[in-house]
């Protein structure tokens, strides 16, 4: 799409030359020449975007001196509504015989490797490479932009690259969701349990690395990272763009917030909430009685001064 008929169409003010093509949108972690880019910090303009469009506020584009600059009253939004037209038709395929396998478009936009077994109502959508020795249970659904490696295992119910769960609100207050044009990645020797559910990327890919071994009732949401040889056990919750370190294991009910980074070789107990960074290797847990949210505030600032004020304690008693 050409950059005017773009600002036109979003009564953007634009920058720049007004006939340049507009190839698509790409993340602030990935930007692609020729393709628009977000930018809701100033601490992104660091960054190499010379070749790219910056779809930014009034205030930001200030502090932006190249051209080729959309301006937004409410950026989000209007990068939310644009993510719609650069989505793809996609078409479903259901496999429960050799005779429905030979009818998929193989080669075209589906690769399948050697040694697949399926079960009954497969569906698998456009642009899918699956690899060798692998085994899918019955009503497994693979979305579009799916990559999965060798030697993986995925049981009954669970559905891969679903669309995550991206919304910005007008100014109506009204949700306005935003499609997700990324995919995701299933890397060799992954094992994935019954009815969990896998989102792919807004952008770019969700990525569950080699040796990644998870329970069932897991949800794993977009632009997530799971580290090698990571366990996850069942009904845990990772919320989006968090990257597990290696070699992790996730108890039971987790629930971890988004954009949380854990250390390699990092355990955390059955049922906790993770609201942090886990810098360090080791064990965490984060577990606390239910309770009204201002008491549970009051109760936690306490809880994380305990130690320090027993020390005081201590070394008053000695000194007396």
């Amino acid at each position: 799409m050409k950059a005017k008929k773009l600002a036109q169409f979003f009564n953007l003010e634009f920058f720049g030359n007004p006939n340049d093509i507009i190839e698509g949108i790409s993340s602030i972690e990935n930007p692609k020449k020729n393709h628009l880019v977000l930018i809701s910090k100033s601490k992104f303009l660091n960054k190499d975007l010379q070749s790219c469009f910056l779809l930014i506020s009034e205030n930001l584009a200030k502090e932006v001196k190249d051209e080729n600059i959309f301006i937004s009253k409410n950026p989000k939004l209007d990068f939310a509504l644009i993510s719609k037209i650069f989505t793809t038709k996609n078409n479903s395929y259901c496999i429960n015989n050799k005779l429905d396998l030979e009818k998929l478009p193989l080669k075209d936009n589906i690769k399948i490797g050697q040694n697949f077994i399926y079960g009954k109502n497969l569906v698998i959508e456009d642009n899918v490479v699956i690899g060798d020795n692998v085994s899918l249970g019955h009503n497994v659904i693979i979305k579009k932009n799916v990559k999965i490696g060798d030697n993986v295992f995925i049981d009954s119910g669970s559905v891969i690259g679903s669309e995550g769960f991206g919304n910005v609100k007008n100014s109506k207050n009204e949700w306005i969701h935003m499609t997700h044009l990324g995919g995701v990645e299933i890397h060799n020797n992954v094992s994935i349990g019954s009815n969990c559910c896998i989102d792919r990327g807004t952008i770019d890919n969700t990525t569950i690395n080699s040796g990644v071994i998870i329970d069932n009732l897991v949800h794993i949401a977009h632009n997530v990272s799971i580290g090698k040889d990571t366990a996850i056990a069942a009904k845990v919750g990772i919320a989006g763009s968090c990257n597990i370190g290696k070699r992790n294991m996730i108890g039971g009910m987790v629930g971890i917030v988004d954009h949380i980074n854990t250390a390699d070789d990092v355990s955390i107990s059955a049922t906790s909430s993770v609201i942090r960074d886990l810098k360090e290797s080791g064990t965490y847990t984060g577990i606390m009685p239910i309770s009204k949210h201002d008491t549970w505030k009051r109760i936690a600032l306490w809880i994380t001064k305990l130690d320090k004020i027993a020390q005081f304690l201590k070394l008053k008693s000695f000194r007396l």
